[in-house]
């Protein structure tokens, strides 16, 4: 639950994978391209490691700093959008991203929070998140994504 003056987009699915499996494809460039529409992370994947999402021509979307890193269960980011003014001025986003083995799959969690109400960066990843994931989940159960846009 958001507190006050706090924006929050939370998602939740269950992925018919291991948690191994996940973790190798949420911090895999070249897994993460086909999922996350050409765009993927560069980073050392370490805490205090700084990382950058790159779109497919090499522009920077998104930067920050891998705040957790507990592998293959936690990963917590520092997240700020890089090409929408608007939104790079709203400063510094968390994001959670929690693996949790159930039976023979994984529930995924993402918590984006931002400290400003009704923020227009959560508001635009509660947007993409859901398509993204939605790829990923498809393309680790079937080998095909659902959406190419």
């Amino acid at each position: 639950m958001s507190k006050a003056g706090e924006s929050t987009f939370v998602y939740v699915t269950f992925i018919r994978t291991t948690p191994e499996q996940l973790w190798s494809a949420l911090t895999g460039p070249e897994f993460m391209k086909e999922y996350w529409f050409g765009m993927h992370v560069e980073t050392e994947w370490r805490a205090g490691a700084q990382w950058q999402l790159l779109f497919p021509d090499g522009r920077i979307a998104d930067t920050g700093e891998i705040v957790e890193l507990d592998p293959p269960k936690r990963l917590v980011l520092k997240w700020r959008n890089e090409f929408r003014p608007e939104l790079t001025a709203e400063g510094y986003a968390r994001c959670t991203i929690e693996l949790e083995p159930v039976s023979d799959a994984v529930k995924l969690t993402i918590t984006h929070t931002m400290d400003r109400a009704e923020s227009k960066f959560i508001q635009a990843v509660s947007g993409g998140w859901p398509r993204i994931l939605s790829n990923l989940k498809s393309l680790l159960e079937t080998g095909q994504v659902v959406l190419k846009t």
